[in-house]
């Protein structure tokens, strides 16, 4: 029986280990199922807000922390090499990963390139930032611009240049060694084969236990699941 733990689990077990998703004949034969029913499940788990689909296929675009398009985030260890969607979902490649790895990326995705290296479960350039534009009460309005604009910069100076110059709001700014934290204890389930989503009262406890407030954080009285 195809469910969204079990599909959830093939599909980001596939892009570790290969660095693509397994496609719906390969998933039809791993769950013993016809087409149909995985696509359905496909189409469910993206309801679920656990995968999001090509607009016009059953073909994984996001399967977060992963992108199976190219990004601004090129993330290496000795597994293998992926794309992440933004700077949190990086590090969340890191923290599932669970060993050395190399995040390339540039500032505000403009011209100067750096990157940020994690060794031993550290992360070695702790001068860096990452900006949170979108408030996440609004994330999955459209999950693909909200990942697109959680960027990393170097200065709280450069971020308020870098929103004026593209008109794009000042939110929420967050040292990188911070989120590294947050990024373990949030994506650190993602490799469970009895995966569930977060609900909205785990993020709310999830954003209190790591002073990630303000209304950048705050989700409201939304119910069901982030």
């Amino acid at each position: 029986m195809i469910t969204n733990s079990n599909l959830h689990f093939q599909l980001i077990k596939g892009i570790i280990d290969h660095g693509f998703a397994p496609t719906v004949d390969e998933l039809a034969e791993i769950f013993n199922s016809d087409i149909e029913q995985v696509i359905e499940g496909l189409r469910q788990l993206q309801e679920y807000h656990g995968v999001v689909l090509h607009p016009n296929e059953p073909k994984v675009w996001v399967l977060h922390p992963f992108s199976l398009a190219p990004t601004n985030f090129y993330v290496e260890s000795k597994k293998g090499q992926w794309w992440g969607n933004c700077a949190w979902c990086s590090l969340g490649i890191a923290a599932l990963l669970g060993e050395d790895v190399k995040i390339t990326t540039t500032l505000g995705a403009e011209t100067k390139q750096v990157e940020i290296h994690i060794q031993n479960g550290e992360i070695l350039e702790k001068n860096l930032f990452i900006h949170f534009p979108i408030p996440m009460k609004q994330a999955w309005d459209n999950v693909i611009y909200t990942c697109s604009n959680m960027l990393v910069f170097e200065n709280e100076t450069q971020i308020e240049d870098w929103a004026k110059r593209h008109q794009i709001p000042k939110g929420d700014i967050q040292p990188i060694e911070k989120i590294w934290s947050f990024s373990k204890k949030w994506y650190g389930n993602h490799l469970n084969p009895e995966w569930i989503k977060w609900s909205i009262d785990d993020a709310k406890r999830i954003f209190r236990e790591f002073d990630l407030g303000g209304k950048i954080w705050d989700l409201g009285e939304t119910t069901g699941r982030f």
